[in-house]
């Protein structure tokens, strides 16, 4: 009998050494049965000779159909992408979707840190998810464990019920398989970067499975002094029942994190920058710029970060085409930071004397110091009846579901100060103390969800395709802060003492859903329309509840609810190994809270508006030749409420209009030659108090290459080169436009991969 085992759940594989790294033992390789509605698998086969595509179809069990069938805008950045471009993180695995990006570096003096992902106009990072169980925090997220990645665009509100108006990102860890191989990579480069990773799997006996993934790296960040990023992980994954009618999968993950953070750099002198100061000091306007390698932090800056995941996964088939899937998981993440930072309001001399242009090397910036000591933690458990039924002609591919979970997050304050430093010759020798403040934040999001999707296959050339989904969410959050400032009133208590300052609590119901229809051509062409509603509650992002009329985490506000209307085109060609699609979008998000300027009172009445074309290529042109390329452009606005950007425009800030990315990679014999071009346009900063700094950014072209050589059937060579013309570019700008993050300068990596 053939089994339905989850979509990314392989039977068997015989493992090819190819000239990618691990091209057998990495490769997804899971296709769905032609005469089944859900993913019914075939044996794998992958030739030692040929590089692995990055075309990849199967997604996770909450889509009834795959990507070529699915009416909606989405992307899978599969292994062999990633280990082309030696991509390690989640930020920059994401480059490879046009549009989506690190774009946004904090509010005034708050610097934003990990996958800060923007995406379609809107901040995503709240709508990260591993194996579809959302993944809360600011960190950064390693690739070593990924299978692939799935980026879906749009209203994903009947996917994952709270969610960003944006869409989501889902990231597919790799499971135990029936199969033995070991493989990895150790790789080299400039500015200190050095990273190894190891992957192993072995049956053990007839059904059952063991893969080890491992991790660690220690490296410096190209163009920037004294940044680092040093990390090691564990991931063991245990599988029992494989290739039988029950499965269960026992998976763990383990990462550590010890980096020195980036406080970036002062916009002093760049395009746009004038003084802040123009009445006392104009001849601030001619200041140079400071170089874009200087590190103000201190040595005491830290990014410290624990993550711990385990989960429990067990499949049952009732029959070849019923499958129920649970899933339990617990995760935890710590992390603490120090960070330094400035706001360069003005500038002063160690001396007292004035700051000229004439004393350069004496002039210096006050800084401050971030700090956070926050634990995530997350308890799911969710369950999936995967069917295909007939109803007469009409047959239906169904996937229902429970979900109950329990987030929290705990803060701890703390509070540090540094002293000034020289703006153009920075000192990182001072020392910083950390302060417990007494203050603490405590948030937690209970949720219970129920969900239906359908895909009805009418004929030979219609599909439609709906979702729902039922959310119950209750939110509680207390706090308390140190009086004075911008904390609660002292009242008689002396200054610095710590009392409550928040006790809010909301609680309501989410319905969302979708619905599109697709018409499907003889040729390989899909045409298609698609509708979906999504709703982000107070506190939906970060559990965190506010008072404050101006918020949209006031408890008393209604959720914010987004609207995506799509209509496109999917077309497979080359033999179905290369998906061309081409979407017209338009997302309305409504509930924003705005000022009414004739009363001064808040109210829900504020609309935004994102609306543009994305068009990708994803696949192989040739046995040889694979490409992954996307092209948007889109104009993202605010329809109804006050200005959000500093130049009185009604664009969307921290939005590229335009953004292409590209790769592709061409085997032959034993050498594979690879590269890509990625532009993204100029970005608005936000809008506050400042004066004097950058209202925009410039966009910028960055191109990379590839080139491999396989030495023998085990071992081959790749060497990466990433902005082979050395561009210089503003990669974020900060909401006040004081600091920036600088593109990162020309670098290289040289890998040796290998696999038994």
């Amino acid at each position: 009998m053939a089994y339905i085992e989850s979509r990314k759940r392989p039977i068997a594989h015989s493992i090819g050494l190819g000239s990618t790294l691990m091209a057998g033992l990495l490769a997804p390789s899971v296709q769905a049965a032609e005469e089944a509605g859900v993913a019914e698998l075939s044996k794998v086969s992958v030739e030692a000779s040929q590089k692995p595509g990055y075309k990849a179809d199967s997604l996770s069990t909450k889509f009834t159909a795959p990507v070529k069938d699915t009416p909606q805008t989405m992307q899978i950045i599969n292994s062999g992408l990633l280990n082309d471009q030696q991509a390690s993180t989640l930020t920059e695995a994401l480059r490879n979707s046009p549009g989506v990006g690190t774009f946004y570096a904090g509010e005034n003096g708050r610097s934003t840190t990990g996958d800060a992902v923007r995406m379609r106009g809107f901040d995503s990072s709240g709508s990260i998810y591993v194996d579809g169980v959302r993944d809360m925090g600011s960190v950064s997220r390693d690739t070593f464990n990924t299978e692939q990645i799935e980026v879906v665009k749009g209203a994903a509100g009947s996917d994952y019920g709270r969610t960003s108006p944006s869409g989501s990102i889902n990231l597919m860890t790799k499971q135990a398989f029936l199969g033995r191989g070991i493989a990895g990579t150790v790789s080299a480069g400039t500015d200190d970067q050095k990273r190894a990773t190891v992957d192993a799997n072995t049956a053990v006996g007839e059904h059952s499975a063991v893969r080890l993934n491992v991790m660690a790296q220690d490296s410096g960040v190209p163009g920037r002094d004294e940044v680092k990023n040093k990390r090691w992980g564990i991931a063991p994954s245990v599988a029992f029942g494989l290739d039988t009618g029950t499965r269960v999968y026992l998976n763990y993950q383990h990462v550590e994190q010890r980096n020195v953070p980036d406080g970036l750099v002062p916009t002093v002198g760049i395009s746009g920058y004038s003084s802040p100061d123009p009445d006392n000091h104009p001849e601030w306007d001619d200041a140079p710029e400071v170089d874009r390698s200087n590190f103000y932090g201190t040595h005491d800056d830290h990014d410290d970060v624990d993550m711990d995941m385990a989960t429990v996964i067990v499949e049952h088939n009732f029959s070849g085409d019923t499958l129920l899937r649970n899933v339990t998981r617990w995760g935890q993440t710590d992390q603490e930071y120090a960070l330094s930072a400035f706001m360069s309001r003005t500038f002063t001399t160690a001396s007292g004397d004035p700051a000229t242009l004439a004393n350069l090397d004496e002039w210096q910036i006050g800084r401050l110091v971030n700090t956070k000591d926050q634990t995530n933690t997350i308890m799911t458990n969710q369950t999936a009846l995967v069917t295909s039924v007939n109803t007469g002609s009409v047959k239906h591919t169904v996937s229902a579901g429970l979900e109950v979970t329990r987030e929290k997050l705990e803060t701890d304050g703390l509070s540090a100060s540094a002293p000034d430093v020289d703006l153009y010759n920075p000192d990182h020798s001072d020392d910083i103390t950390l302060t417990r403040t007494g203050a603490s934040s405590e948030g937690t999001t209970t949720t219970t969800a129920v969900y239906l999707f359908d895909t009805a296959e009418i004929g030979e050339h219609w599909l439609v395709s709906g979702g729902l989904r039922y959310d119950t969410y209750s939110t509680e959050y207390e706090a308390s802060s140190v009086c004075g400032g911008r904390g609660p009133d002292c009242g008689s208590n002396p200054a610095g003492t710590v009392l409550p300052s928040a006790d809010e609590d909301t609680d309501g119901d989410l319905f969302s859903w979708k619905l599109g229809a697709m018409y499907r051509f003889d040729n390989g062409l899909n045409t298609y329309i698609n509708y979906a509603l999504a709703q982000q509650p107070p506190g939906g992002s970060n559990m965190q509840l506010s008072s404050s009329e101006r918020s949209a985490d006031n408890s008393d506000y209604d959720p914010q609810e987004s609207r995506t209307t799509e209509i496109g085109a999917k077309w497979t060609t080359a033999d179905d190994r290369l998906l061309l699609t081409a979407a017209l979008y338009r997302t309305v998000v409504s509930n924003e809270v705005e000022q009414d300027e004739s009363d001064g009172n808040y109210y829900q009445n504020g609309e935004k508006r994102v609306q543009g074309v994305e068009l990708s290529a994803v696949g192989n042109i040739t046995d040889n030749w694979n490409v992954s390329a996307g092209f948007t452009t889109m104009k993202a606005t605010i329809e109804d409420g006050s200005a959000d950007a500093q130049d009185g425009s009604d664009n969307l800030t921290y939005n590229p209009e335009k953004a292409f990315s590209s790769w592709t990679s061409y085997q032959l014999a034993d050498v594979t030659l690879g590269g890509g071009v990625r532009y993204v346009d100029g970005l608005k900063r936000g809008r506050d108090g400042s004066t004097g700094t950058p209202e925009e950014t410039d966009g910028y072209t960055v191109v990379d290459l590839m080139a491999g050589y396989q030495l023998n059937d085990a071992l081959d060579l790749q060497l990466n080169v990433y902005n082979l013309f050395d561009k210089e570019y503003i990669a974020s700008i900060n909401k006040s436009g004081y600091r920036y993050t600088p593109g990162a300068p020309r670098s290289a990596m040289l890998a040796l991969n290998w696999a038994f």
